[in-house]
């Protein structure tokens, strides 16, 4: 049996912030415990965490909302970056929500929800990332760009052909031509799906709902826009300098079969710079929360336990 997205049947609303459309959800009731507020990764939206929604209600209020630039956000011509998201999701929280939340983010997402954890500190009661995207300062560039560059990579060749081939593709990307026809590409269904093949290890969970949850998106005015900023945002500030300034419970929950980072070798960079957080390894690829759902929610509704109000 289908699942049916938990997002879309629960009433969505729209809340107003700098003149464009923010959607979200909420579910659950108050409780003694901060609530969740779930951030989505770069493509994706508040739909990838239906499953999420579903479980966590039951125990404690849950909130999911899209990144300007996503899902049913508006998607205005704008310059995106982790600080927009950052200002987004801090307003949110203060006007919408009206008290601190557990922020609760996969990949882009999750990177994000560390910019408000760490620099906006009266937001965050605690912490969760999800195979976190975002450079260290040794790094070159983020996770994300990388996921983009995976799907126009050519074969190995020999490494000076290699880098010239590289860089031929950069600078044609980097017009606008190019991006055009990048994103007309990358936004078709079979390439969503066969995309997700390669960072879900359970096939299974690849659903025709879950590639509709990511192609519809993509076809709304100003998609383009959003995707071309990928390649021109600067970056956001790094995660290490961002962990040096979190002070806030933090838990991390990594997919270690995830091809676009590898959680056991990123796992110890976390650490160095807050060896205080707790984290767990699951059987799953870049995005644990849809994968082994059951599993994502029994911890991450463990930790919130823990904290105080």
């Amino acid at each position: 049996m289908q699942v049916t997205s938990a997002t879309t049947s629960i009433p969505g609303k729209y809340w107003q912030w700098r003149g464009q459309s923010i959607y979200y959800v909420r579910a659950g009731q108050s409780s003694q415990y901060p609530p969740i507020l779930l951030i989505h990764g770069f493509g994706a939206s508040t739909d990838h965490w239906q499953k999420n929604v579903a479980g966590l209600s039951r125990d404690f209020e849950v909130w999911a909302v899209d990144l300007l630039g996503f899902g049913r956000s508006a998607k205005p011509k704008w310059q995106y970056s982790g600080d927009l998201w950052r200002d987004q999701l801090y307003d949110f929280i203060q006007e919408v929500i009206g008290q601190p939340v557990v922020l609760a983010g996969n990949s882009l997402g999750g990177y994000t929800s560390l910019c408000v954890a760490a620099q906006r500190k009266d937001a965050a009661a605690g912490l969760v990332l999800l195979n976190s995207a975002g450079p260290f300062n040794e790094d070159q560039p983020t996770p994300e760009s990388e996921a983009v560059q995976s799907e126009i990579q050519p074969p190995k060749q020999s490494d000076f052909i290699q880098k010239f081939l590289q860089e031929s593709a950069k600078w044609f990307f980097q017009q606008p031509l190019g991006r055009f026809l990048l994103f007309q590409y990358i936004r078709q269904p079979w390439v969503i799906r066969q995309t997700l093949e390669k960072v879900y290890l359970d096939k299974s969970a690849i659903t025709e709902q879950l590639v509709e949850d990511i192609y519809r998106p993509a076809c709304d005015p100003g998609a383009i826009d959003v995707f071309a900023s990928v390649f021109s945002t600067p970056q956001g500030e790094k995660v290490d300098t961002l962990l040096k300034q979190l002070d806030c419970p933090l838990l991390l929950l990594w997919g270690e079969a995830d091809p676009w980072m590898n959680a056991r070798e990123r796992s110890p960079r976390f650490r160095k710079y807050y060896p205080e957080l707790k984290e767990y390894f699951l059987w799953a690829g870049h995005c644990p929360h849809d994968e082994v759902p059951e599993q994502v929610n029994s911890l991450l509704s463990d930790w919130v336990l823990t904290l105080s109000r």
